[in-house]
């Protein structure tokens, strides 16, 4: 057995909180306070730790790092999209951090062959002398020379709006600090942004700067409701300027012509409990996705004239095995984007003339049985073309260009994977476990041909087994190309992703059955994915390792408390796993919002129900798998002391002596580093503590 040195121990403090008759014990609330040289303190024992314990993996994890960066083409280029009488790509560089925007001059066809590069953003420039870099929103008036522009230089996802004179490169003076979203009205001077809630962080206010002063600009509306976000934008066809408030349940949409950019906004719908809609403009109708008579949405029209809902006319009518996703609107088309049976469709309607009546127009065929399928970058309106990015787990993403009167598919382009990839030597399987209650849940799987024997008749794998999870938020697990799972599955791993219920795979509903009172399901749905994934002959069931983050987290930390022997190595990123001190506490962002998710424990038949699978709360004396566990100093969305109080208690009561490791990146947030050769030092990391675990370090 590998000997450790002797972990940081963090001093306990007593708290208790008293709650509908039951006291929550909290010897760790101390690390709440960030500003305190103990709290740092800690947090830089913990790295110490964890880069003591993983000395002797240097090697590992530079040859991982390495194998990793061999599959990445360093310097590349995006495909070019075309928007008014410009085209607009991204570039990166071998050793730059950071992708560099640009656009060409061009016309239909594609940007003009002697056109010069004109550089917008440069990430390497602009992120300088910063360990983390982000650009947020962005929008550049008609015209193509006002370029306005967010960015955050902590990982707080904290934004900070800038204008762009693209005519003469220069950035006009005056700032605008957390701001949201972005669009400039059509007359090229004036821009709408939102503005987010300094303590809960929302985005709870819309401003109107015009003439490209932002230090003048005036407050259009503010919301109230500590449930709901604000964001802006504009119709595709240029003619409306669009700002929605949402909750995760609920939300409403106003509008305003895009040439009248000094005028009121307009109401389409008041906002009802459980009820969402968003719209887009086609020909004097808004089109609008609403679930109004079903979770899983519908399709219906109104003149902007008249948009309220006595005046809502049906065009797709909700299914109860079929999720509308999202519409993209076209002058003589719009492409429905679908869910069905765990898999996302796209399917073709075309106008028959000005107006609304369509006729279905074909659906774009894929080749593969997982694979993940959703429109592109389509900024023009008046086109028979129609973008859209196909990938899977074993086909590099791809962009395709689907012409609708032909009913064909033409490759753009797909990413280059060097290293000798053959996609020849990977195969991908969609199966499905049986839940507790009967339903069957969807699981994705991807492994080396020639480095897998599935077992039968009941004999236990062989193969290292990684499951990954998430399922909260109405979230569909995406099943994409990456090639950094390429030495994990080039050395036999087999690399499964559960679709678990509180995600959104099956639609709604599906969203519905794992969340508030029924959260639980999302927990047992993974272990029995997890074990039927052993009993099936797919992996050595003393050999898995799993994997989720930040809601994902609290789904590691719920299924660890729930069955501590179902894996041999755990990954946390980022995880949300004290959940009664923080959906407890009002001040916290997020946690109003977070209600509709999760439940108010305010409320006894919620606490009492989030109490039983609290991650914190319930842990205990027992043994429990390897562990290494990741956050960052800067999170916004899940505070970094979640998982560092979680690691104290446990540290303080497990039973075993198998690794936990808590490592906190002091210089970003919940994405984690910013940098993409940064992020693969991050994922060596983490392969490299799989993989000794797991016995396959030789």
């Amino acid at each position: 057995m590998t000997e450790f040195p002797v972990p940081p121990i963090a001093p306990k403090i007593p708290t208790e909180t008293l709650k509908h008759g039951v006291t929550l014990h909290d010897d760790y609330a101390w690390l709440r306070d960030k500003d305190k040289p103990e709290v740092t303190a800690y947090l830089e024992a913990e790295n110490a730790y964890a880069d003591a314990v993983m000395a002797p993996l240097a090697g590992l994890r530079e040859e991982l790092y390495k194998e990793m960066l061999s599959h990445v083409k360093q310097t590349d280029i995006s495909v070019p999209y075309r928007d008014g009488a410009w085209w607009y790509y991204s570039r990166t560089e071998e050793g730059l951090q950071y992708s560099i925007y640009c656009r060409k001059r061009g016309g239909e066809a594609g940007p003009d062959a002697d056109a010069a590069e004109e550089e917008l953003l440069n990430g390497n420039v602009l992120g300088q002398g910063h360990a983390f870099f982000s650009i947020g929103d962005t929008d550049i008036s008609d015209d193509g020379r006002w370029l306005a522009y967010t960015t955050d230089l902590t990982g707080f996802r904290q934004y900070t709006l800038r204008v762009k004179d693209l005519d003469t490169g220069e950035t006009l003076a005056g700032e605008v600090e957390r701001v949201g979203s972005v669009v400039w009205a059509a007359n090229n001077l004036t821009l709408f942004y939102t503005v987010e809630d300094e303590q809960q962080k929302r985005q709870h206010q819309l401003y109107r700067a015009r003439g490209h002063q932002l230090s003048d600009a005036e407050l259009v509306y503010q919301e109230a409701d500590e449930r709901f976000n604000l964001g802006v934008g504009r119709t595709r066809d240029g003619k409306y300027i669009v700002f929605a408030a949402g909750s995760h349940i609920t939300s409403e949409c106003n509008f305003l012509a895009a040439d009248d950019p000094g005028g009121d906004f307009t109401l389409v719908a008041e906002r009802v409990d459980d009820q969402e809609y968003s719209i887009d403009h086609r020909n004097g109708l808004w089109y609008i996705r609403t679930n109004d008579m079903g979770r899983n949405y519908r399709l219906v029209t109104a003149p902007v004239d008249a948009p309220g809902r006595e005046h809502w006319t049906e065009r797709i009518a909700h299914r109860d095995d079929v999720a509308l996703e999202a519409v993209d609107l076209f002058r003589d088309y719009f492409v429905a984007c679908e869910r069905e049976d765990g898999l996302p469709r796209l399917r073709m309607w075309r106008f028959e003339a000005d107006g609304p009546e369509a006729q279905t127009a074909g659906e774009i065929a894929f080749p593969e049985p997982v694979y993940d399928a959703y429109p592109g970058i389509n900024r023009v309106f008046e086109t028979s073309k129609f973008r859209y990015s196909y990938q899977s787990l074993v086909t590099p993403s791809s962009v395709y260009e689907y012409d609708v009167a032909g009913r064909s598919s033409t490759l753009l382009k797909q990413l280059e994977v060097p290293g000798e990839f053959d996609r020849a030597l990977y195969a991908s399987e969609r199966i499905h476990a049986r839940a507790e209650d009967g339903v069957a849940v969807p699981i994705s799987i991807v492994y080396r041909k020639d480095k897998f024997a599935k077992m039968a008749g009941g004999e236990a794998g062989k193969n290292p087994l990684y499951v990954y999870g998430y399922g909260s938020y109405g979230y569909a697990l995406p099943i994409g190309f990456n090639s950094n799972r390429l030495c994990l599955l080039d050395r036999g791993m087999v690399m499964a992703y559960a679709h678990i219920r509180g995600g959104g795979d099956l639609g709604e509903p599906w969203h519905d059955a794992g969340k508030m009172l029924l959260k639980r399901n999302t927990f047992s749905d993974f272990i029995t994915c997890v074990e039927h994934l052993t009993a099936e002959g797919y992996g050595d069931p003393s050999r898995v390792a799993i994997e989720g983050g930040s809601a994902g987290g609290l789904l590691m930390g719920a299924v660890v408390n729930m069955a501590p022997e179902l894996a041999r190595v755990v990954l946390s990123h980022v995880p949300f796993v004290d959940v009664m001190n923080t959906m407890l506490d009002a001040s916290l962002p997020l946690t109003v919002p977070e209600y509709e998710e999760w439940g108010d424990p305010n409320e006894e038949k919620y606490f009492r129900y989030m109490l039983s699978y609290s991650p914190y709360d319930n842990l205990r004396a027992a043994e429990y798998p390897a562990m290494l566990i990741k956050t960052s100093l800067h999170d916004s969305q899940v505070m970094y002391w979640e998982p560092a109080k979680y690691v104290a208690r446990l540290r303080a009561l497990k039973t075993d002596s198998h690794p936990l490791l808590l490592v906190t990146n002091m210089k970003a947030g919940h994405g984690g580093a910013s940098g993409r050769y940064d992020y693969l030092k991050e994922i060596a990391l983490d392969y490299a503590f799989t993989l000794r675990e797991l016995g396959m370090v030789t």
